[in-house]
């Protein structure tokens, strides 16, 4: 019985972590923009649409340039133009 209640309490820990790890809000937008952005030469622009892409996608990247296999989402979203919209 005393095992059956730790793996409850283990599985329920793990979910909640895998579920908060997941679903990034507007501050961690913000913070992970900051990173991704902090040497473009547009910074305003690059912090605007690294944004919109955070908000649809809830990942961005780590690093200031490239990484993008890391959020599949965030890499294939394109403009109008068919030119990558996510910095």
């Amino acid at each position: 019985m005393k095992n059956i209640a730790a793996l409850l309490l283990l599985t329920l820990f793990l979910t909640s972590y895998i579920v908060d790890a997941a679903i990034a809000d507007s501050s961690d937008c913000d913070e992970k923009c900051g990173v991704r952005c902090a040497q473009a030469s547009l910074k305003d622009r690059c912090l605007k649409y690294c944004g919109i892409c955070c908000a649809e996608c809830k990942c961005v990247p780590s690093g200031t340039y490239g990484n993008k296999d890391e959020c599949p989402c965030y890499r294939d979203k394109t403009n109008s133009k068919g030119k990558p919209k996510c910095p």
